[in-house]
């Protein structure tokens, strides 16, 4: 190990250093050119030294790689795993709440309050850190002019009359329409198609729980950016079709239904996909702006119909415990069934995060001004008490959800 790679920093801490560093600014720091480097140097003696309680502090030599690039830190025994996350953050600016470690101990890492000294890690361990740092994360560009391009008014078109719906179950009057993802939405997919995870294990926690509590109130079509034969194979394989439920599918639409547009995201030209739900209202007339609501993990996918689409995070490593964990539908059912009431949902913005939103007595008159809203404090709003007497009365999931966490926003 190198002279630089054997000191510990004088406040304990531990520290990292990429292996790019070059020869000749070892030789720089240990002459004390660099007047900062240089005071670590001269520290040497002092943090070699016993401590007042007359233990010496051990530390540990580690190598990991990230983003193909090597990396080394040196860690003290008596730090915790938290410490850990906190110098890989430092020297990758991966969050630790994004940090995935691989290789360092066996099976899942510890609590971040767990020694590092119990971890029984050897000297000069390598490991893997995937991670996406911060500020580079994949985001979905704005709507801009989508709607109004003449290009993508023409595919809509096209796409409409190439479209034939087959309808599985009948459509029925007066309901609203739910138009679902299912690759990551309700689904993690790379288990199911690698064979990793039986079916069962691949779905989102309690989907038929939730499809259940929503078929009152909302006919359901599925919606899949993926071609008809495996779309009919996950949804069979789910028990979503061909199975004895209390909710049913009326119509599925794949990929063949969507178009390519165009657009420019940071400055740069921007090629994705999209659901165009227009061409679902062209073939269903009894469905419109005002009582169709799009569930995705892909915000992208709804960009020529904003005001109806409600971005969801998406599910995957379904063999965790995190993902086991996962309640994302229930809250999902209990926001769905809170707007079920609403004549224009048009009016309801779905972006103010309406999975996780406190209930208006514990809004602050502020935060709705400052969201450009108006606040409704005299009486809980209509859906409400809709939701509530549903919630009493419809057994299963909805005997178990409170709605006290979900609210209106009208626009």
């Amino acid at each position: 190990m190198s002279e630089q790679g054997s000191l510990p920093s004088p406040s304990k801490k531990p520290r990292i250093e990429p292996d790019s560093v070059s020869g000749a600014m070892s030789k720089a720091v240990a002459a004390g050119v660099n007047g900062t480097q240089a005071t670590v140097i001269q520290t040497e003696s002092v943090d070699d030294a016993p401590d007042e309680v007359g233990v010496e502090e051990q530390w540990i030599h580690l190598a990991f790689s990230w983003a193909g690039k090597p990396y080394t830190l040196d860690i003290a025994e008596s730090d915790r795993v938290f410490d850990l996350k906190a110098a890989l953050f430092s020297l990758t600016n991966v969050p630790p709440d994004r940090q995935k470690i691989l290789g360092l101990v066996k099976g899942k890492l510890p609590p971040e309050e767990e020694r590092i000294g119990d971890l029984k890690i050897v000297g000069g361990k390598k490991f893997t850190l995937i991670g996406t740092p911060e500020g580079d994360e994949i985001k979905d560009p704005s709507p801009v002019a989508y709607q109004n391009d003449l290009r993508n008014i023409r595919k809509v078109r096209e796409a409409t009359k190439k479209l034939k719906v087959n309808i599985i179950n009948p459509l029925r009057e007066g309901k609203k329409l739910l138009v679902l993802d299912i690759d990551y939405t309700i689904l993690d997919t790379k288990p199911l198609t690698s064979g990793a995870l039986p079916p069962a294990e691949c779905a989102r926690p309690r989907l038929h729980e939730f499809l259940t509590a929503v078929y009152p109130h909302y006919d359901i079509c599925i919606w899949s950016q993926t071609s008809w034969i495996w779309l009919e194979t996950k949804l069979v394989e789910l028990g979503m079709l061909g199975a004895n439920r209390d909710y049913k599918i009326s119509f599925v639409l794949d990929k063949t239904s969507m178009f390519t547009v165009f657009s420019k995201r940071d400055g740069k030209p921007y090629t994705h996909s999209v659901k165009a739900l227009q061409i679902i209202w062209n073939h269903f007339p009894q469905f419109h702006s005002k009582n169709t609501i799009h569930v995705d993990d892909l915000g992208r996918n709804f960009a020529l119909n904003p005001k109806q689409g409600l971005k969801i995070s998406a599910f995957k490593d379904a063999h965790t415990p995190q993902a086991m964990a996962d309640r994302e539908l229930d809250k999902l059912a209990r926001y769905m069934l809170y707007i079920a009431v609403q004549d224009d949902l048009e009016r309801v913005n779905h972006k103010v995060s309406p999975l996780t939103i406190p209930r208006y007595s514990n809004m602050s008159e502020r935060t709705n001004k400052r969201q450009g809203l108006e606040a409704h404090r005299s009486r809980p709003p209509p859906a409400r008490r809709f939701a509530s007497s549903v919630i009493t009365s419809t057994p299963g999931i909805i005997a178990r959800i409170s709605v006290s966490s979900c609210i209106i926003i009208p626009l």
